[in-house]
């Protein structure tokens, strides 16, 4: 639907907002057409997650005006968004997986039988308007079985339904495609544009720039809390995507160099595995980890990778095989074995495993090496801090100070904290599963350029990353796993589709 015959349903205009000291927004904007997709682009820290809160009533603006439909007004809370037609969809399903697909879709809002005055819910009422509101997003599925019996595609488009339950006008997607593969991704984009059709307007918000260009009609850049501009997709193409998110040009990260095969064999492996493996996780492994390498575990989702990095790291134990520490055979019953031995891992789920919400920045940089010292040998503030302020600077940590929460930061500052915390431990092995997922793309050029600063100083590296693109760009090595076995090793400078290829082969 042309935007230049139809009125906005949603319009932000001047919106501010700050906390405390800090201006998250000013003089933000936004408009939302009926039947378009709109995209809204920003790095880590630009206000993409603000202004989603503005638009669902989870804070009130201190300045600027919303318009929805005839009305204006902010949203008072979250409920009363809801009452308006604004639905959103956030990252990570929230539903409860205990309770069926139709109570999940009705929780809150049940029907009630007209013969009882209302006192009971109408289950029939209730499975029925379950079926038809999935059938909206294009599924046909047992609406009585619990949410947990499907996987997590299934259960984003059942979220998506239950959005749509409201009447919706204005449907909000944060980050709905982080867990997908690629042919869920393509599902999803279906039911996007069947609904998109239907004239609703669609707010999505990723940090996958094919994904933006694949399904969006239109963009806006938001960068430090400012809007930057309003394009439609075809008048802006990618580089110049990035150029205004990032407020300058953003040049390629430096190639790895590939190291010759008579440097590598001379050089003694730092950790090298012999048929390491765990039932049901990951099957005979055997690779070898020198001192300065970049070595790209790839593969598709469920292939292993993750699986491979906990049993390095000791957060798993093997069944079989042996891992092999500067020649020396180990057996790392915890991970305190395995930074004992140098060894360091940023884990795939930050906010779950990786951060210390209500921690300081300088406390979640300083954790890992007070754990290193003990109780007994507490490592002085002022060393701390002057640690943290390192690392903020080094890493471009875009904090008000060290002694923010970190549950304050955006999600790509939380991850270069998880960074910095196990640089500050000088590990000679550092593992990273998944380090750009979930963030901009100028925070990920900036860790990426990163590891391999890293790697030339001499710092080994293990670098998981389901956007194969960021693998090869990387590595000196990459192993390719499938069905949770390695099936091949390629060279740097392999290119993407080599690594799918090799995962196609069926005679490997």
């Amino acid at each position: 639907m042309s935007s230049a015959t139809t009125s906005p349903v949603l319009q932000l205009s001047g919106v501010g907002m700050r906390f405390g000291r800090v201006h998250v927004l000013q003089d933000a904007q936004l408009r939302l057409f009926p039947g378009e997709v709109h995209a809204l682009m920003g790095q880590n820290g630009a206000g993409k997650s603000t202004l989603i809160k503005v638009l669902t009533g989870v804070v009130t603006p201190v300045a600027g005006q919303m318009r929805l439909g005839d009305d204006t007004g902010w949203p008072a809370s979250p409920l009363h968004a809801q009452q308006q037609g604004i639905s959103t969809v956030y990252q990570e399903v929230n539903l409860c997986p205990n309770l069926t697909v139709a109570e999940n879709i009705f929780a809150g809002r049940y029907p009630r039988h007209p013969a009882w005055q209302g006192r009971r819910i109408d289950w029939a009422a209730t499975r029925e308007g379950a079926r038809r509101l999935l059938a909206r997003v294009g599924l046909d599925i047992d609406v009585t079985r619990r949410l947990s019996d499907y996987p997590v595609a299934i259960q984003q488009l059942v979220a998506i339904a239950r959005a749509l339950g409201i009447d919706a006008r204005v449907l909000i997607l944060d980050e709905p495609t982080s867990s997908l593969d690629d042919d869920e991704v393509k599902g999803l984009f279906q039911v996007l544009r069947r609904l998109r059709e239907e004239g609703l307007a669609i707010l999505f918000v990723t940090h996958f720039l094919d994904q933006v260009y694949a399904i969006s009609d239109r963009i806006t850049v938001l960068r430090n809390g400012r809007w930057i501009g309003e394009w439609t997709t075809r008048e802006l193409p990618a580089q110049a995507l990035i150029e205004a998110m990032v407020g300058r040009e953003m040049g390629p990260a430096t190639a790895p160099a590939a190291a010759s095969e008579a440097s590598a064999s001379d050089t003694p492996a730092l950790l090298q595995t012999e048929g390491l493996a765990r039932a049901g996780s990951i099957q005979p492994t055997d690779l070898v980890i020198r001192p300065g390498e970049v070595l790209g575990i790839a593969g598709l989702l469920g292939a292993g990778r993750t699986e491979l990095a906990r049993l390095l790291f000791g957060l798993d134990s093997p069944d079989a095989g042996m891992l092999r520490i500067d020649g020396e055979v180990v057996r790392f019953s915890n991970p305190v074995d395995a930074i004992a031995r140098g060894l360091a891992m940023c884990p795939e789920e930050r906010k779950t495993e990786g951060i210390f919400a209500d921690l300081s920045v300088r406390e979640n940089i300083a954790i890992a090496l007070q754990a290193m010292r003990g109780l007994r040998r507490p490592l002085p503030l002022a060393e701390q801090r002057e640690m943290a302020d390192r690392y903020i600077a080094l890493l471009g940590i875009r904090t008000p100070g060290a002694e923010t929460p970190v549950g304050q930061l955006s999600g790509g500052n939380q991850q270069k904290v998880v960074i910095a915390r196990w640089l500050a431990t000088t590990p000679r092995l550092l593992i990273l599963d998944e380090p750009t997922r979930g963030i901009d793309v100028a925070a990920k050029q900036e860790i990426m350029d990163q590891i391999l600063r890293l790697a030339a100083q001499g710092m080994a590296v293990v670098f998981i990353s389901s956007e194969m693109s960021e693998v090869v760009r990387v590595s000196q090595r990459i192993l390719v796993l499938r069905d949770r076995r390695p099936i091949g090793e390629l060279p740097a400078g392999s290119s993407e589709d080599a690594v799918y290829e090799l995962i196609a082969d069926e005679h490997v």
